[in-house]
């Protein structure tokens, strides 16, 4: 199972977020780049990078930074924020992004998110299906679409796409730990889907236990920046 150290980027700083709330932001001292690297030396595969701006504005702000973290580390990238048009996919795409997450296009426009399916495979995107009880959240978590986690997993698995990002927004940055009821019936209910778990992770412990689910990996961000989980042992964990 993957452990993926997160990178959430407001105006090009590292922050953190409680329950998605831009008010409750958090700022750190290392630049994108240079917590990649941090990333990369301890063996780390992948890193989840997120433009909250552009998940806000609609507008990904965070090309820049992204391409350096392409080329100046051997990293594996899923990047997400701001996606909202085919353009902006075939953009990540040609810039080599290994995961594209996709939340709010693929619920709000559906027209748009499928025609995106016809350029880039399936097995390139990513769904962000961020819930408050079960309902999708979108536009940065400030709208309910009223639309239901397996209702939504139901569509986009009948257009062959097979990796979902789940995050409970009510434990997301709270250092709490995760909502493993919702990880736990999610595959249960879809056992062929690749799922990562994210949001709430407050340490070791919380890992060990979401390893006796069947994910496709473990999303890890405030517990690092907060020095809740020691760098070194998460690292030993991921190798």
């Amino acid at each position: 199972m993957l452990i993926i150290p997160a990178i959430d980027i407001i105006n090009g700083e590292v922050v953190r977020l409680s329950k998605g709330k831009y008010e409750s932001k958090v700022s750190y001292k290392k630049t994108p780049l240079a917590y990649a690297e941090v990333y990369k030396d301890l063996g780390f595969e992948w890193v989840h990078l997120v433009d909250l701006s552009g998940s806000k504005d609609g507008k990904i702000t965070t090309t820049k930074i992204i391409e350096k973290i392409k080329t100046q580390t051997n990293l594996k990238v899923e990047f997400g924020g701001g996606i909202r048009s085919k353009q902006n996919v075939v953009t990540l795409d040609n810039i080599g992004i290994d995961g594209i997450i996709i939340g709010s296009l693929s619920v709000s426009n559906k027209a748009e998110f499928e025609s995106i399916l016809e350029d880039v495979a399936p097995s390139k995107i990513i769904i962000a299906a961020d819930v408050l009880d079960y309902k999708i959240r979108i536009k940065g978590w400030t709208e309910n679409s009223n639309v239901h986690l397996f209702d939504h997993i139901k569509y986009c698995r009948e257009l062959g796409i097979e990796n979902f990002l789940c995050t409970d927004i009510s434990v997301d940055g709270m250092l709490t730990g995760p909502n493993f009821s919702l990880y736990q019936t999610t595959i249960e209910k879809f056992p062929e889907i690749k799922l990562t778990a994210s949001g709430g992770v407050s340490s070791i412990g919380d890992i060990l236990k979401l390893e006796e689910l069947s994910l496709r990996g473990i999303v890890v961000g405030k517990a690092i920046y907060e020095n809740k989980i020691n760098l070194e042992e998460l690292a030993k964990l991921a190798l």
